[in-house]
Parts: C-alpha cells; sequence; structure tokens
C-alpha cells in the first residue's frame, strides 16, 4: 500500500501532475452512439509536500447526486491550499448514469459490480477498468459516496470492513453518526480497492435524485476530519459533539401486507423488539396492520414511498454496541449537529 509520494508522479490520461500544482483533467470514456465525446472529470490537488493520496469519488451509482456536491463543496475550500500529499476528486464517475438521472449505466449494468472491470469488456466493464488502472492505482486511501436507491433514504453513515486499528481509526475519523461492518461485496469497488490493500470508506446518506443538506454537510466535514486524520490538512482541537456508533449487525423489516404506508419512526430513532415502526393502511377500507420492530437497533435506512407490497423492504436497523444511554446520547449529539447546520 502507497502511503507517501516523495518520489512518485501523478498521471492521469497522460497528463502529470507535479507536487505543488491543480489540475482538472477529463479522463476520456467510450463516445455516446451519437459520437458525442464523453470524459469523467477528475481534479487533481497535490500540495507541496508529499504525502498520502487520497481520492473522493461520487456519482458511481448515476442518481446519486448527493455525493456530487459533496465533492463540489470540497474542492472549492480554501482550506486546500495548506494540503499536504494529494487530492484527487472525482465528481462524477458514472457519467452516463448521471445524464439519464440513473442509477446504471446504458448497457443496464450496475458499475458497482463491474469491478475490476477489464479493457475489452462491456462499456460497465471498461470504464470500472478505467477508473481503477488511472485514479485508483495510484492512491494510498479511498472514500467513495454513496446515497439511498429505490426511494430509500440513508442516515449518515460510514460501511466499511475494518481489519486493523487503523483502518477502525479511520473510519472514526470522518464522524460520522454510525460505523457499519459490512461484508464486501463482489464485484464492488470497494472489494477491488481492499484487494489493492487500499483502505477505503464508503459514506451512505440521503436518497438518490434528491440534496439532503444534513447529508452534504456531514459528507464536506467528514472528508475534512479524515484528511485531518491523514496529516493531509492542519489538525485541529474540536470538542466532540459524541462518538460514532459502531455495528456489526444490521437486519431489515419488511412489509407483511401491500399497502399504504404510513410511517411512525424516523432515521436516527432507537427501537426496540416489538416497537410499532408505522402501519399499513388498505385504501379500500379502514383496516390496517402494524409494522413491527423484530430487532432493537437504530433506524438506520428507510423507505419513503408510501405505496409498498409485501415483501417490501421497509427499515433497515442497525444492532450497535453500547447500553441504551450511550445510543441514545449519540443519536442526541448528532441531531443537535444537524440542527447547528441549519
Amino acid at each position: 500500500m502507497m502511503t507517501e509520494t516523495t518520489s512518485t508522479q501523478i498521471d492521469i490520461a497522460g497528463e502529470r501532475i507535479k507536487l505543488g500544482e491543480n489540475r482538472l483533467i477529463s479522463l476520456p470514456l467510450p463516445r455516446l452512439y451519437d459520437r458525442t465525446e464523453l470524459a469523467m472529470p477528475v481534479h487533481v490537488f497535490r500540495g507541496r509536500r508529499p504525502g498520502p493520496v487520497l481520492f473522493v469519488s461520487a456519482a458511481i451509482h448515476g442518481d446519486e447526486i448527493n455525493g456530487v456536491e459533496i465533492v463540489r463543496r470540497l474542492i472549492n475550500l480554501k482550506l486546500l491550499k495548506s494540503l499536504r500529499g494529494t487530492l484527487i476528486a472525482i465528481p462524477l464517475v458514472n457519467v452516463y448514469g448521471f445524464l439519464n438521472r440513473s442509477r446504471y449505466l446504458p448497457d443496464r449494468r450496475d458499475l458497482n459490480r463491474s469491478f475490476p472491470g477489464s479493457e475489452e469488456g462491456s462499456l460497465a466493464s471498461r470504464v470500472a477498468h478505467r477508473f481503477l488502472e488511472q485514479i485508483v492505482s495510484q492512491c494510498s486511501h479511498g472514500i467513495d459516496l454513496h446515497s439511498g436507491s429505490n426511494h430509500r433514504k440513508n442516515l449518515p453513515q460510514i460501511r466499511c470492513e475494518w481489519e486493523s486499528d487503523d483502518e477502525l481509526a479511520f473510519a472514526r475519523s470522518f464522524g460520522a453518526p454510525l460505523i457499519v461492518h459490512s461484508r464486501l461485496r463482489d464485484n464492488s469497488l470497494r472489494q477491488a480497492v481492499h484487494e489493492m490493500g487500499v483502505p477505503i470508506l464508503v459514506y451512505e446518506a440521503g436518497e438518490a435524485l434528491r440534496f439532503d443538506e444534513p447529508s452534504i454537510r456531514f459528507g464536506v466535514r467528514g472528508i475534512v476530519s479524515a484528511m485531518r486524520h491523514l496529516h493531509m490538512l492542519p489538525s485541529r482541537t474540536r470538542a466532540s459533539k459524541g462518538e460514532s456508533l459502531i455495528s456489526r449487525r444490521t437486519f431489515w423489516v419488511r412489509a407483511p401486507i401491500s399497502g399504504l404506508l404510513r410511517r411512525t419512526c424516523e432515521l436516527g430513532d432507537l427501537v426496540s423488539n416489538g416497537d410499532i415502526l408505522g402501519y399499513i393502511e388498505n385504501p379500500l377500507n379502514n383496516k390496517r396492520t402494524p409494522v413491527v420492530a423484530q430487532h432493537r437497533g437504530v433506524i438506520m435506512g428507510l423507505q419513503n414511498l408510501p405505496l409498498v407490497y409485501q415483501g417490501d423492504a421497509l427499515f433497515h436497523l442497525a444492532a450497535p454496541d453500547g447500553d441504551e444511554d450511550q445510543i441514545v446520547d449519540s443519536m442526541e449529539a448528532f441531531q443537535s449537529l444537524v440542527e447547528d447546520f441549519y
């Protein structure tokens, strides 16, 4: 795993970026079918002093636009003038999906299930291969930005699989309300990066095709905090507003019947086994069926669309370590921080 760039050049799309330089590079992608040229925008910021090389990627799923805004705000921070090492920020990995307001590529493949890819494979495979070869191969750390999909909204959270105290410390440094131990998924970016020996965090927050201001601000704040942890930015003493909760297990609560969902809980709520999370109502009469939690946990994700079929995943619960008071205190600190954002 690369940790320093003392004598290492950064080369992307045939362009060399030296220490102390900032550059916007267009990484060529396969053209649209009308022959329109297309490129992945890559912002490269190199400090005058060598250090870690961090990539921050967004919109691997083209409809997850909170990350696009996070990257836009990140690259405009004056704080980057104090950068040590290199920041490579990619606001649009799946440019095709972004243009079509779609999670997928035009070949109907999920880019985040297409890694490590191939130079001679499908469209998704080629984009994945190019991203790994041109960008990730030159990095020491990564942060990948995501949102909920299919009318689902996620509590700001970090997903990772830590194998050492250093990796867990990297996750904690982000300062998200929740850190979820998440197994690697086959052919995901996270798996491919992990196999390259590069520590990577996945930040999940908000909902696809919607800007969520707290999620965006948490994202920018978290990336800056992680960069301070890596000594890429000057350290700063700041009073903590609560420790991240650690969860090694998660559970889905599914719809017992089809109908119209009326929720009685929100993201961040702590619920117990047997608690009613909402009701599914019959649109033709007054009958309703409760949706009941089968485990104690914090609501880390939920469905916003009221129209549900039997078996739909409605609530995602995390089972964090700690007693009830610790969990409540942490979630209250998170809510206090959200209120400060406004």
